[in-house]
């Protein structure tokens, strides 16, 4: 077994398999953040020119029509605050979220207070409860630590398909370099990969996905050159701490206690299977990006890590709400947790097929092109 090391300036270590550090202890996605922060994050006045040069092409191909682009929506900072950058800018947005039957009555709130003051309208896709149940069950059936993909691939997919149907070719989301950095692959993969996602329900389901919303290979690909992702929260200096402000100050908008854990099964996920059954504590890539980006000192984040993830009686609570809510008895969710581990890799995906020599040699020539037409 490999010795225990964690990186010399951020709290990333060797949870993650394939971390490796350099002759100072940083780690790679250390290396991989000063990088990522030079080649998309654009702040201050040339920040500020190119997202007025973006937002005036936004309005342009909008012209006659309701809506200029979409958002997605889930009641979390980041994603609000888009709302709020988008509305500031003048934008005529279409907010979309997606209920997966997990949302805290917290999160709704949210997202219904933010929106009304906003004056943003709102499409929500409710899912099949019985198809998504049973889709989330195989994900912890196959053992892997990847059931939250899931979700993020349905919203992906609504908002792709739902861009096609009002016809506008841009989707502003809230992924940044700043905050979201720090992501080993270990940890969570296969978020776009419908062969591996639809191989584990072959495999571990029991009911067909009529109605759960997806997108496959070559749609993922067209995708890429007839739409336009947007990552805005990369070019006006995004900090985490000032967003908050802004939310709870001119909107309303109330904190629910973690990244993301504005949705139930997210915080009982996060906060409880990854750490108790993988080793795999989230806080660790949150804090990290948040470290690099000054937002908070290495000793800061390491006194949060030695907190629990989150409140040991709700953790009890939850355990119970979802194994229930999922169909399992007690003994059942804990020969869940028992379980060996699995990965990604241990099933078939096209991440499979990507590893092919061929396609690896094909794919930097497919991702110029995409960027000629972007």
């Amino acid at each position: 077994m490999a010795e225990y090391r964690m990186c010399t300036r951020c709290v990333m270590d060797t949870t993650d398999p394939e971390i490796v550090f350099d002759e100072d202890g940083v780690c790679n996605h250390c290396h991989t953040y000063v990088r990522m922060v030079r080649d998309y994050v654009v702040d201050g006045v040339e920040g500020q020119h190119r997202l007025e040069q973006l937002v005036e092409k936004i309005r342009k191909d909008g012209q006659g029509k309701k809506y200029d682009c979409v958002i997605g929506v889930s009641g979390g900072v980041d994603s609000t605050y888009v709302a709020y950058v988008v509305n500031k800018f003048g934008l005529r947005p279409l907010a979309i979220h997606l209920d997966n039957g997990w949302d805290s009555e917290l999160a709704v709130k949210n997202i219904e207070k933010t929106l009304k003051r906003l004056d943003i309208d709102l499409y929500t896709e409710v899912l099949d409860w019985e198809e998504f149940k049973d889709l989330q069950v195989a994900f912890l059936k196959a053992s892997t630590p990847d059931s939250e993909i899931i979700s993020d691939h349905a919203i992906n997919a609504i908002l792709g398909a739902m861009a096609e149907k009002i016809g506008v070719n841009y989707i502003i989301i809230g992924t940044n370099v700043r905050t979201e950095s720090h992501l080993p692959r270990a940890w969570s993969q296969g978020h776009s990969d419908w062969k591996y996602i639809s191989e584990l329900h072959r495999r571990f389901g029991t009911r067909p996905l009529k109605t759960f919303p997806r997108y496959d290979f070559f749609t993922f690909y067209r995708r890429m050159f007839t739409q336009k992702r947007i990552e805005i929260l990369n070019y006006i200096g995004y900090s985490k701490k000032e967003a908050l402000k802004v939310l709870q100050d001119e909107l309303g908008w109330q904190y629910y206690g973690g990244k993301h854990y504005e949705s139930i099964y997210t915080r009982f996920y996060q906060g409880y299977i990854l750490p108790e059954k993988f080793g795999f504590d989230k806080r660790r890539s949150h804090l990290s990006s948040l470290i690099c980006s000054g937002e908070m000192t290495r000793r800061q984040a390491l006194e949060e890590l030695n907190k629990p993830t989150y409140s040991p009686y709700m953790q009890e609570e939850d355990r119970e709400y979802v194994a229930k809510k999922l169909g399992f008895t007690d003994e059942q969710f804990t020969a869940i947790m028992n379980a060996p581990k699995r990965s990604y890799w241990d099933y078939p995906s096209y991440g499979q097929f990507m590893r092919k020599p061929l396609v690896k040699k094909l794919v930097p020539i497919v991702k110029k092109v995409v960027g000629w037409f972007k």
